[in-house]
């Protein structure tokens, strides 16, 4: 399994008590659906592989941005 970073994430109460309760559905902590949620974010924007490697440097889209 790859090394996990720690780090500090502030929500405000409204959200957290979503994320409480969806997690709860899910049967997972909130950190475990707090990192579901991000991975499948990272992937479905193409941030992320399927099989965990890093995709490269985002492609600029149309206006110049980085596509999101």
């Amino acid at each position: 399994m790859a090394e996990r970073k720690p780090f500090l994430l502030r929500l405000d109460e409204r959200t957290f008590l979503a994320l409480k309760r969806w997690a709860d559905d899910d049967l997972r902590s909130i950190n475990g659906q707090v990192e579901f949620l991000l991975r499948r974010a990272l992937e479905q924007a193409g941030r992320l592989s399927r099989d965990g490697a890093d995709p490269g440097p985002a492609k600029p889209g149309p206006d110049g941005r980085s596509e999101i």
